[in-house]
């Protein structure tokens, strides 16, 4: 846990895939969730709470800018790659799937067998799995680019249709012929 009492900044923003509520400590972004507009700060003190001693969390548009901005550039197919300040909170087996997440470049997918073996942890697949579901940063850290070992999509916080819709803008998923 982290010690001593810091402002956490949060806001929202609207995006193709529905609002998104983002926040940072001054380290940098820290939580990213898909998120329903009435009552976002209660979901941010959940997970605060697991991760911060003391805090004062503040509704502040200001400070998340370049992240925001960074998500802009991203959904309008301007950005491949963010170069945004991380504060990651997580196990240290977390945090080593979350690093090889984003090395999974644009465009590109990998099986949770793919991460398993590209941690050196071959076995550990059901923990690759646990570890994508509790990522805190989707989008930018991407675990939207994990898939099944047979090429389906599964397994998406944001719902499935969200995955899909990342997937297609990155063009690894071609959007569907209408008929």
């Amino acid at each position: 846990m982290a010690s001593g009492s810091q402002v956490i900044a949060w806001s929202q923003m609207e995006s193709p895939v529905g609002p998104l509520t983002l926040v940072a400590s001054h380290h940098g972004l820290c939580h990213l969730d898909f998120a329903k507009k009435s009552a976002p700060t209660v979901g941010i003190q959940i997970w605060l709470n697991q991760w911060f001693n003391h805090y004062r969390l503040e509704r502040n548009e200001q400070a998340l800018l370049p992240y925001m901005q960074q998500l802009n550039e991203y959904f309008n197919k301007q950005r491949r790659e963010f170069d945004i300040p991380l504060d990651l909170h997580g196990t240290a087996f977390q945090k080593l799937v979350w690093r090889y997440l984003r090395t999974i470049p644009y465009g590109e997918v990998r099986s949770y067998k793919d991460v398993a073996l590209g941690i050196g942890a071959p076995k550990a697949v059901r923990a690759v799995g646990g570890a994508n579901n509790k990522n805190p940063i989707s989008i930018i850290i991407p675990c939207h680019r994990v898939i099944g070992s047979n090429g389906s999509l599964v397994g998406y916080g944001g719902g499935l249709h969200i995955k899909e819709y990342l997937l297609t803008l990155e063009g690894w998923l071609k959007p569907k012929e209408e008929s």
